[in-house]
Formats: structure tokens, sequence, C-alpha cells
């Protein structure tokens, strides 16, 4: 689909969102969130926005259009500023490596795309709830759709990069998914019951692509690239 359309439908679905969901007034979570995105969206120029939701749930989400959205509970998952950098990184991802788009393309034939457009402002629709799906927004605000495991995998390389480069600590990301582990208490489905990797195979993964990171971190460090967005 044109790059245009899956923007459109990131503006529109970002748009309701803010609508339906408790944006948080606290301006500390927000502060950190902005900090971190803007260190790297430094990376990928643009203009972006960043929203920081109530919400309890350990979740963030990247749009077309360039849209950021952290979930408190995520924040307060976290233990530093580096581990929020790799979520973010990664659903920054995402949007770089336009899997909305491929997602939508797969699925839905392009003569439909204005369709799409429409259905995402009427989410309780099927077909808006399925545009959504496409967006990697859930039919329920707030409930996540996943991507594939290869958009997975990608956007995991892709965002521990991206914070290498504004200079967060790479290795941080392997304490995240450690993190989400716990967390997830065992109850996360096997990997393959599930279109998301395993925890044990996100942090393998990540730790052979550590090299390559850890070079651009410190390349990022040479250049005086220290956030301090805690």
């Amino acid at each position: 689909m044109p790059d245009a359309q899956i923007d459109q439908m990131g503006l529109q679905a970002f748009d309701n969102l803010k609508k339906q969901k408790t944006i948080s007034n606290n301006s500390k979570y927000n502060q950190l969130a902005s900090c971190i995105a803007g260190a790297i969206t430094q990376q990928t120029g643009g203009n972006w926005e960043v929203v920081v939701f109530e919400d309890a749930s350990p979740n963030a989400f990247a749009l077309p259009g360039n849209k950021i959205g952290v979930h408190t509970g995520m924040i307060t998952l976290v233990d530093n500023q580096d581990q929020l950098a790799a979520v973010i990184g990664h659903e920054i991802g995402h949007v770089l490596a336009k899997h909305s788009n491929e997602r939508a393309s797969q699925e839905m034939a392009v003569s439909s795309g204005m369709g799409i457009i429409q259905a995402v402002s009427a989410p309780q629709t099927a077909l808006g709830q399925t545009a959504l799906g496409l967006l990697g927004v859930g039919a329920q605000y707030g409930i996540l759709m996943p991507y594939s495991r290869v958009h997975e995998s990608e956007a995991d390389m892709i965002g521990v990069d991206l914070m290498a480069k504004a200079g967060f600590d790479p290795q941080q990301s392997i304490g995240l998914w450690q993190k989400m582990e716990q967390a997830s208490q065992g109850q996360q489905p096997l990997e393959f019951m599930s279109t998301h990797p395993s925890h044990a195979t996100r942090i393998q993964d990540l730790e052979k692509h550590m090299p390559q990171a850890m070079g651009l971190f410190q390349q990022a460090q040479s250049m005086g690239k220290q956030p301090h967005c805690n």
C-alpha cells in the first residue's frame, strides 16, 4: 500500500487512542519517555509524537505517521532508562521496517485501502478491528496484536542498534527481556504456538548481535552521546 495511506491509518488510530485511553499526567513519566524517544529519533529523523497512557500492562507501541505510545506499566517494570530505550527502539524499528505496510499488503487488497483508513475510526466493526490489528494495535485498545516472529526479530535488531547509536547501553536489552520473562511468570505460550519469539530465543539472538551493537555504542560515547533521562 502507498506509505501515505498507511501513515493516515496510523494517525487516525493514534488520534482515537488519545480519545479512548487515559493519558498520564505524571510529569516524571512523560519527561522520561520523551527524553528517551527524542534521543533515539534523532538517529532516525522526522518529528515523532510521544504519549504516555495510564495502563498497567507492560506494553508500548509505535504507529506509522511517527507516533509512539508507552504504557505506565512498562515504565514501572523497567529498571533504568536503557531498558526503556530498548522497548522504544524496538517499537520504532517496526515502523522503520514498514511492518504494518507489509502486513496490510499481505492481508488486504490495495483497492480497499481507503476503506481500511475509514475503518480505523470505527474500531467496533469487524473491518475496523482488522485494520487496527494490521497496525499492531489490537481490537480492544491497549491489547497489542503481535507481529510475526520474523518482524519481531527484525525489530529487535533495528531497535538495539538505534538505542546504541543514541548512546544507550544495548546490553540492557537483554536485561529487559529477562525482566519480561519474569513478569510473564512462565505463562508465555510455547514459541511454536506464538507469533512472538520466546524470551530465550530473543535473548540468544541479541547476545549474538551484541558485538555489533556495542561497537555502535562505543562510537556514540566517543561522540559525546550520553543521555541522562532518568
